[in-house]
């Protein structure tokens, strides 16, 4: 797999919560240059970087973010500020304390509320893997799948683990053909980006992958020159 199909699968991205201005810039400018699918940013800086860089960039942001326990309502109004903004894709993050109480139907509701009105965007839905039992995983693919989504996405990436390869096969299982996969959270090699893509990932979600080109540039750099 060439670095240029890798970087069309991945949704660089800055969500901590120091993230700058300054930051959000250069990710614009390293997604430009390495042609990466989207920037995933915080919603705060969505209006921002649509007013700078156009169409010029996929702008993916979050919902609910990172723990998804607010009220179905406040996250369907940050989704409808996201889009007023200028967001063209939308990271939801589901209330896992419903799955827990295994109250599936206020998951399903709150799901086929944000995609009511996130319609002609893409609506990725995080279902934040490490907290759930298979069971779980199984339920929810169906749901993500019945509320017309467009991705299961497996994490936030601050949770107490990230992306398995057990969970996107369980995935690609379980959810429904128009139904696609992101994997985030702990993915820290090239190595790892591959194989989430060959597994059937159509996006990857880090922070690193600007870091991670560079350094296998250099290894065959050095490797050519040794």
């Amino acid at each position: 797999m060439t670095k240029s199909e890798i970087c069309a699968h991945v949704d660089h991205t800055a969500l901590k919560a120091f993230t700058t201005w300054k930051d959000v810039k250069k990710l614009c400018k390293e997604a430009l240059k390495y042609r990466f699918a989207s920037v995933c940013i915080p919603p705060c800086y969505v209006k921002y970087v649509k007013e700078v860089y156009g169409d010029k960039i996929t702008i993916c942001t979050v919902i609910g973010f990172p723990l998804g326990y607010e009220a179905a309502l406040a996250k369907m109004m940050e989704a409808m500020q996201a889009v007023a903004d200028g967001a063209d894709e939308i990271d939801m993050v589901i209330n896992v304390t419903d799955v827990k109480n295994g109250d599936f139907g206020k998951v399903r509701g709150e799901i086929g509320q944000i995609r009511a009105v996130t319609k002609g965007k893409t609506l990725k839905v995080i279902v934040e893997t490490c907290y759930l039992s298979e069971e779980e995983k199984i339920e929810l693919c169906g749901i993500v799948t019945e509320t017309g989504a467009d991705y299961i996405k497996t994490s936030t990436g601050f949770g107490t683990a990230g992306a398995a390869i057990e969970d996107v096969r369980l995935f690609k299982r379980h959810i429904g053909p128009s139904v696609k996969i992101k994997a985030a959270g702990g993915i820290k090699t090239l190595e790892d980006m591959e194989r989430y893509v060959a597994e059937g990932c159509e996006r990857i979600g880090t922070s690193s992958a600007v870091s991670l080109l560079n350094e296998e540039s250099t290894k065959g750099h050095k490797k050519n020159t040794d």
